[in-house]
C-alpha cells in the first residue's frame, strides 16, 4: 500500500513565449511526464501593470518595456479555453495563475477549479478578495513573504472561509541550495495547519524528490520543452525527460513512506534466517571430556545443525560427552549438562 501521492504541478509561465501553437506543444508533452496539472500565467498588461514596471531579467527580445512584454504574453478568452479543452482531452487539470481582478474574471469564464495564487501577490488583498468571492481553493505561494506577512494573508483567508494551502517557495531563479528553505516546509505545517507543498526554481531532479520526502504534499516546478529553451525561466526548469525522471521516482518515494514494515514480526524470514544464521561447532580437534571455553568455538552455517549460536554461553565451562572432530557441529547430545 501507497502513502497519498503528492499532487503534481509542472509550471508552464511564460514559456510559450506568447505562441498559442507553442502552448498547446507543451500540453501534449506534459502529458506524457505523469503530472496531475498544467499551470499557465494569466497577463493582462492594461490592467496588471504600467510602462514604470522594470524587468525582472533583461530579456533579449523585441519588448522596449515589460508592460510590452506582458501584452505579448497575452491569449484570447477563446485562446484560452482552447487550452483549457485540450488539457481536458488529455486528462491534465488546467490551473492559470491571475496577476489582475480582470484576470479572474477570464479564468472564471474559462473554467478552473483552483486557483494559484503567485509569490507577489501574497499581499495584493484586493486579488485575494476577488479570489475569494468565487468559493474555490488557493495555493499560495510564499517566495517573498515574511511570517508577519503570512500571518496577516492567512488570517485574510480564514476570515473569508477560503480553503487554502500554502507552498514553500524561494523567489530566485535558479534557486541554489541553500536557498530552498526545505526546512521551512515543517514550519509551515506547525504554524498554520495546512496543506504545505513546495514550488521548485532549482532546475534539479533531486531538491523535489527531497521536497517531498520532507512531508510537502504538492509539488510544483517549472518545465521545459528541452535545453534550447531560452526564456526567463528556461534555467530554472527540468526538461520534459527529466520531469518524466521525477514523477516516476516520486512514486517510488511514496510507496517508501509508507509505515509497512512492522518489526515485531519477523515471521516472514523464517526460510531465511535458516539458511543466514548459525549453529555452534568447534574450531579444533577435543576429547571425551574437554572443558569447553570460548576459544574452542565457531558458528557455521546454517541453523539448526547444532545448539545456536546465540546460546554459546549456556555452554561455556561444560564438559564434552564424546570426541569432536575441527568444525564438528556442537549439538545438546555432545554436552554433559
Amino acid at each position: 500500500m501507497k502513502k497519498k501521492q503528492p499532487f503534481l504541478i509542472a509550471e508552464i509561465a511564460q514559456a510559450h513565449n506568447g505562441s498559442i501553437e507553442k502552448a498547446h506543444e507543451y500540453i501534449e508533452a506534459v502529458a506524457t511526464t505523469g503530472v496531475h496539472a498544467i499551470k499557465f500565467q494569466t497577463h493582462i498588461a492594461d490592467a496588471e501593470s504600467s510602462i514604470h514596471e522594470p524587468f525582472r531579467i533583461k530579456m533579449n527580445t523585441r519588448d522596449k518595456t515589460r508592460f510590452d512584454y506582458w501584452k505579448r504574453m497575452e491569449f484570447s478568452l477563446a485562446q484560452w479555453k482552447e487550452l483549457k479543452a485540450h488539457c481536458d482531452e488529455v486528462d491534465l487539470e488546467f490551473m492559470s495563475s491571475p496577476f489582475s481582478n480582470a484576470a479572474v474574471d477570464l479564468l472564471e469564464e474559462v473554467g478552473v477549479k483552483r486557483y494559484k495564487v503567485g509569490s507577489g501577490e501574497v499581499t495584493n488583498f484586493l486579488l485575494l478578495q476577488k479570489i475569494a468571492l468565487t468559493k474555490k481553493p488557493i495555493i499560495l505561494s510564499s517566495g517573498m513573504s515574511s511570517f508577519e506577512e503570512l500571518d496577516k494573508t492567512v488570517s485574510f483567508l480564514k476570515a473569508h472561509q477560503v480553503s487554502f494551502s500554502i507552498l514553500q517557495c524561494t523567489t530566485s531563479y535558479p534557486t541554489t541550495p541553500e536557498n530552498y528553505g526545505l526546512n521551512v516546509i515543517q514550519e509551515l505545517k506547525e504554524r498554520y495547519k495546512v496543506p504545505v507543498g513546495y514550488s521548485d526554481h532549482s532546475a534539479t531532479i533531486e531538491t523535489g524528490i527531497a521536497a517531498i520526502s520532507l512531508g510537502a504534499e504538492i509539488l510544483e516546478f517549472h518545465v521545459k520543452l528541452n535545453n534550447l529553451e531560452t526564456g526567463p525561466d528556461a534555467s530554472s526548469s527540468l526538461t520534459i525527460d527529466e520531469a518524466k525522471v521525477l514523477v516516476k521516482s516520486l512514486g517510488s518515494v511514496s510507496t517508501i513512506q509508507y509505515p509497512s514494515v512492522d518489526k515485531n514480526d519477523n515471521s516472514q524470514f523464517v526460510e531465511l534466517k535458516n539458511i543466514f544464521e548459525k549453529s555452534l561447532a568447534v574450531n579444533k580437534n577435543l576429547k571425551a571430556g574437554s572443558l569447553l571455553t570460548f576459544y574452542d568455538l565457531e558458528a557455521k552455517k546454517p541453523k539448526g545443525y547444532g545448539i545456536n549460536a546465540s546460546q554459546f554461553q549456556e555452554v561455556l565451562g561444560k564438559r564434552l560427552s564424546r570426541d569432536k572432530n575441527q568444525w564438528d557441529f556442537l549439538t545438546l547430545e555432545d554436552i554433559l549438562f
